[in-house]
């Protein structure tokens, strides 16, 4: 009776700590929110993080394409070169050169966001 007894207490107390972190097990999946896009708020913190560093200011990393502005964004995002080098779809030299492909979800807020007309938002 006693093992019987002890078998269930160990049993309760793991599956109770099982439950207890079930967001650690099951994590929820990461949503992508491609609705709200903006260039203040969406792209242009990933221009920062990502493309700055070769094509803003003096830089000369860059072969002389400047994203360092909406006016000089725009340009590349008309002509398709700007999606087409961040999906690296082969048409142009993919970016980030060196460096991680950025996120399926930035690549989606982005086109998302070129989508409506790529905003000056």
């Amino acid at each position: 009776m006693k093992a019987f007894f002890i078998s269930v207490m160990i049993i309760s107390l793991l599956t109770g700590c099982y439950y207890d972190k079930a967001d650690l097990v099951y994590p929820a999946s990461a949503v992508c929110d491609t609705t709200s896009v903006s260039y203040s708020k969406t792209v242009l913190p990933v221009l920062s993080a990502n493309c700055y560093v070769c094509h803003s200011g003096t830089a000369s990393a860059g072969s002389g394409i400047k994203l360092d502005s909406y006016a000089n964004l725009s340009v590349y995002v008309a002509n398709s070169q700007f999606l087409n080098s961040i999906i690296q779809s082969g048409k142009v030299p993919g970016m980030p050169l060196n460096a991680a492909k950025l996120s399926t979800c930035e690549i989606s807020q982005i086109n998302a966001w070129i989508n409506t007309g790529a905003p000056n938002n």
